[in-house]
């Protein structure tokens, strides 16, 4: 009774290991946890090479991992059906964990989360923005209507102005 004991708890234990180190072990991948479904691009040199070659908006997502706000508006994005779509189909798609060195993606600072739309013509959309006035790029979670319109907005106008 004694052998079975220790052999049930030597097999508990191995299993509980083999079970941390297959979470330890999951790959992190470009979506960050946005949208697995989504193709998302390395750098934001290459969003907009993408984003020239396709002639579809970048759509840029600046966010900390550790961040308590990103993480609300990163879940509402997921379960955003309407938005999961769009950004699949509609966009060129960047989540960034750190600055570029192109000023033009803080236009009103660096702070987070922050979304910002840059059209073909490489211009930065400064005009879509959210309903804060002393952050103008940041969504809550509750903005998903207001986020989704906007990037209507930006499909839209991409054709018409090219």
């Amino acid at each position: 009774m004694h052998r079975w004991s220790l052999f049930a708890l030597l097999l508990v234990t191995c299993i509980d290991v083999s079970i941390q180190k297959k979470i330890k072990l999951a790959p992190q991948t470009l979506s960050r946890g946005w949208g697995d479904d989504i193709t998302w691009v390395k750098t934001y040199e290459d969003g907009l090479k993408t984003m020239k070659e396709s002639k579809r908006p970048l759509m840029v997502i600046h966010h900390l991992q550790d961040c308590p706000h990103s993480q609300a508006l990163k879940k509402a994005f997921v379960a955003d059906k309407t938005i999961q779509k769009m950004a699949k189909s509609d966009f060129v798609m960047l989540n960034l964990t750190h600055e570029t060195t192109d000023k033009n993606l803080a236009p009103d600072g660096h702070y987070v989360p922050r979304i910002l739309f840059v059209d073909p013509s490489m211009t930065v959309r400064t005009d879509i923005v959210g309903k804060y006035s002393n952050s103008r790029y940041n969504y809550g979670p509750s903005d998903m209507a207001l986020l989704a319109e906007n990037m209507k907005k930006a499909k839209l106008l991409l054709h018409t102005e090219l």
